[in-house]
């Protein structure tokens, strides 16, 4: 299946923020609009796209080329009819594309989900992707408003009185919409929603709830700082705990945003993040109050620098299994440098043999915590998520800054070695008791 974008406006309610650059163009946090909606499509399984350009539109092609650069195919449409409304654009590929292909803006960011749940939909009618439950950040006043009943389409334009969902201009389509829009074309109407409404009186499009999932139009200047905090609200995981989600988070996203203007790949992220271990490692094991201190707050910077190579690589789209690997292997190595450093050093300063004791429970407790995480996401194919006790990494290098603020290292490491080994007790348990199989099912006693 193909994916039809339209990028031949000018956007001209934006263009004093694109730097002489089509709108499509527009960088937000680290991809252009358009880079995000192929992507976005890509994640969900789409591979070919036909563009339509028009204003400016050899810069976009000479951006994107033949796709080769995000291992995609793109083919090119041009509309010379651009200052007329998005039907005409639409119209201009229809023997671009196959029997049945999906429609996307080039100005629109999305959940990829959206896409993924939609091709997964009959094809036997087009199909127009709505919003049901907008959220405040969408303009009223701008958007395409619908009037539905059920699956059907009663009503669809920007001006319509009485509605229930708002159009989040992303289609499933087939050859019909190309009928359509001859016939609305005909009558002196030129926009996709004309075409629509013919479709809707015909019974030949139904409309599909997106439900919860984000998307937003991105036509002014408020619209492009809104999409930039929505991708970065959208980077809180299920999994964060309370320490991540309102502590770390809040730091990794800001340095996230540096990150992207570097360049900088998750995978040198993720050294750096190994590095800051080591740097804490290095100062637990001189010993003193300060030097405590220092390994404390390294400690705790490595972690939220760890949550950066993340945010990057699903920002970005590099999230890759070879990536997820090779974190969560320095991750282990970093958690080992810290709580080494911090039993040497204890040991060095006092001589007191138990530091050792609790030191091997400390780490023991800490990797097993960290690969029954991992185990359990493998066999049952879903995250582990903890809510009455979450003892991740950021749980643990949180406890280790505070643990050096008062000076308690010994107590720190002890409070380690409990909580990591409950937690994985805990899961054990939770595990045997819920008799799951592999797949999160549970076995039929």
């Amino acid at each position: 299946m193909k994916a039809l974008i339209i990028a031949a406006g000018n956007g001209e309610r934006i263009n004093h923020i694109t730097d002489g650059k089509p709108k499509p163009l527009l960088d937000v946090l680290g991809l252009t609009l358009i880079e995000r909606a192929i992507l976005s499509a890509k994640k969900a399984g789409i591979n070919e796209f036909v563009i339509v350009l028009g204003y400016k539109g050899r810069a976009i092609k000479k951006y994107l080329g033949s796709g080769e650069k995000h291992n995609v195919k793109i083919e090119y449409v041009y509309n010379r009819e651009w200052k007329k409304e998005n039907g005409v654009s639409v119209l201009k590929a229809e023997k671009a594309v196959g029997e049945t292909f999906v429609l996307l803006m080039s100005d629109h960011i999305f959940d990829y989900r959206i896409l993924q749940n939609l091709i997964k939909k009959s094809r036997s009618k087009c199909i127009l992707c709505v919003d049901r439950s907008p959220d405040a950040y969408i303009d009223m006043e701008d958007a395409t408003k619908v009037r539905t009943d059920g699956k059907k389409i009663i009503d669809i334009g920007k001006d319509i009185k009485k509605y229930d969902a708002v159009d989040c201009g992303i289609f499933l389509l087939n050859k019909e919409i190309f009928k359509a829009i001859k016939e609305s074309v005909k009558r002196g109407e030129t926009s996709l929603s004309a075409a629509v409404k013919i479709l809707a009186k015909n019974n030949k499009i139904e409309v599909f709830d997106i439900k919860n999932l984000f998307w937003l139009d991105v036509d002014t200047k408020k619209d492009y700082v809104q999409a930039k905090k929505l991708l970065l609200k959208n980077l809180i995981k299920q999994t964060d705990g309370p320490v991540s989600r309102h502590i770390n988070r809040k730091v990794s996203t800001a340095l996230t945003k540096l990150f992207l203007k570097t360049n900088t790949s998750p995978d040198t992220i993720s050294l750096i993040s190994l590095f800051l271990s080591v740097i804490s490692c290095y100062f637990f094991i001189l010993g003193n109050y300060f030097s405590v201190i220092l390994g404390g707050i390294m400690a705790q910077l490595s972690s939220i620098i760890d949550g950066c190579d993340g945010e990057v690589a699903r920002l970005k789209f590099k999230e890759t299994k070879s990536g997820a690997f090779f974190d969560a292997v320095l991750d282990r190595y970093a958690d080992t440098l810290i709580i080494f450093g911090m039993v040497y050093g204890f040991w060095t300063l006092t001589g007191n043999l138990l530091v050792w004791i609790a030191g091997f429970f400390a780490l023991s407790g800490t990797l097993i915590n960290s690969y029954t995480s991992d185990k359990y996401k493998a066999e049952f194919c879903k995250p582990f998520v903890s809510r009455k006790m979450p003892v991740g990494r950021d749980a643990r290098c949180f406890i280790i800054m505070i643990g050096a603020f008062l000076n308690q290292v010994f107590y720190t490491i002890v409070l380690l070695s409990i909580f990591t080994h409950i937690e994985n007790l805990r899961r054990v348990g939770f595990v045997k008791l819920k008799n799951l199989n592999p797949g999160g099912i549970k076995k039929k006693i």
